[in-house]
């Protein structure tokens, strides 16, 4: 049987649409927008494009860079009639808005700020904490990007193909499935601990896990699948979409806090975030509601951090062949980041005069324990490899105690959700041994399963 659904929700009958719940059920959300509201830029040719809700590259043959958005809202006018990361929709490029969207809530730090002596310590969270006003039911940010990628795609879009090493993995199969967009999900197998869900996934999702695999190989794979199928991969950092939801938490902090932070800390894998923000806050320098960005301080595993070594250029890049099982934040682990690609990683670095950081097992596992001491709520293990990061800049000097700090906490709550809700883990899962994708051609059998989506 087909599993396509035969009524998409993202074909759009005139000037409405619709999301589907879990249980099926029909909701009406905002109607799309009338009318596009931003154009692609490539940074390197001036080449200006509409906006097909797919593209993640420029198509002319020069330097791989990513591609920027221009906003016909030049100003930063958030809807004060909506909460949530559509309240930003004017600098999100999407096509509609998704109803049940949550988004970052910030809040000035009591406990953790005395604890590390700092007077202006900001929290943006990014979880499930239902006291705080948080709602984001998968735990971390990565469902902010889901969103916004997903409300970017055109009507009745093609197979969508999503790498994850398990936060996004678990974002897109609960809204994929809601919203009936049918979607590939490609992760590690030993990242399938992490994918638990109050309800299996639509018949239009399919769970991909590869053997003795990494985040980097999933990516890998999914690039290979997502040509086999004939679908169109989400694309990682270099979707727009992505970037651009990631952003919102600069944006609600923009709004809550009295003045652009100096510092901002997030754990990165491939930076998206990173970079998301810093797009975000030369546009918000551009309006004229701040004269610089904040300086961007993004923190790895030390066991494993290939942005920190291209960065420091301590080591070579092919040192990380593989993830060594002692990571403590496995999510971090991209082999191969946009780090020299035109507007990635190092160009936000020199930018914003920031730097790279790195914390060791022992030292995030005492951050997130610190955290949850001192802000009552546990954290996941990226945040906590920030919290340590931060914790090691404010003792060394780099941070002044009086500076205004950002921290971006990607994700908690996951006990609170363990707690409210019973959660069993994603099934059914297709298992992919080694020897099969390690091939670089996904298998008959798999390619048979994920074609009915198409």
């Amino acid at each position: 049987m087909d599993a396509r659904p035969e009524n998409p929700a993202f074909v759009l009958p005139a000037r409405n649409t619709c999301a589907i719940t879990s249980r099926g059920t029909p909701v009406p959300s905002e109607a799309p927008l009338n009318a596009p509201h931003h154009n692609l830029l490539c940074p390197v040719c001036a080449r200006r494009t509409t906006d097909d809700g797919l593209l993640l590259e420029c198509p002319a043959d020069h330097e791989r860079t990513l591609l920027r958005v221009e906003y016909a809202a030049k100003g930063f006018t958030p809807d004060l009639a909506r909460t949530g990361l559509f309240r930003y929709r004017d600098w999100l490029p999407v096509r509609r808005e998704l109803p049940g969207a949550g988004g970052t809530v910030m809040y000035r730090s009591i406990g953790l700020a005395e604890f590390l002596g700092l007077r202006n310590l900001w929290i943006a969270f990014n979880g499930y904490w239902p006291e705080r006003g948080c709602t984001l039911e998968t735990g971390t940010f990565k469902e902010l990007e889901a969103y916004s990628v997903l409300a970017r795609l055109p009507d009745d879009p093609p197979t969508l193909v999503v790498s994850s090493a398990g936060n996004t993995a678990v974002a897109f199969a609960v809204l994929a499935s809601r919203c009936h967009v049918p979607c590939v999900i490609v992760v590690p197998a030993g990242g399938l601990g992490a994918l638990m869900l109050r309800e299996p996934p639509a018949p239009w999702v399919r769970l991909i896990a590869l053997e003795q695999a990494d985040y980097s190989d999933a990516i890998d794979f999914a690039d290979s699948l997502s040509r086999a199928l004939g679908g169109r991969l989400e694309g990682g950092t270099r979707n727009v979409a992505r970037r651009a939801g990631l952003a919102t938490v600069l944006l609600a902090a923009i709004e809550a806090l009295p003045r652009m932070p100096d510092f901002y800390f997030q754990a990165v894998g491939s930076g998206a975030g990173a970079i998301g923000v810093h797009e975000a806050a030369r546009r918000l320098v551009e309006a004229g509601l701040a004269e610089t960005p904040p300086r961007l301080m993004l923190c790895q595993n030390a066991a494993m951090a290939p942005l920190y070594d291209a960065w420091r250029g301590t080591r070579t890049r092919q040192a990380h062949l593989t993830a060594p099982p002692q990571v403590f934040a496995p999510e971090l682990t991209n082999r191969h980041p946009p780090y020299g690609t035109r507007g990635g990683v190092r160009d936000c670095l020199v930018e914003s005069a920031g730097d790279m950081l790195v914390a060791d097992r022992t030292a995030a596992d005492a951050a997130r324990a610190l955290f949850a001491d001192m802000e009552h709520i546990d954290i996941e293990p990226a945040a906590a490899v920030a919290v340590a990061c931060l914790r090691q800049s404010v003792a060394d000097g780099t941070v002044p105690r009086d500076a205004t700090v950002l921290l971006n906490i990607t994700g908690g709550g996951r006990r609170r959700i363990a707690e409210q809700a019973l959660l069993s883990p994603a099934a059914p899962v297709s298992v992919v041994p080694a020897a099969d994708w390690r091939s670089g051609e996904p298998p008959v059998g798999l390619l048979r399963n994920c074609a009915v989506l198409q």
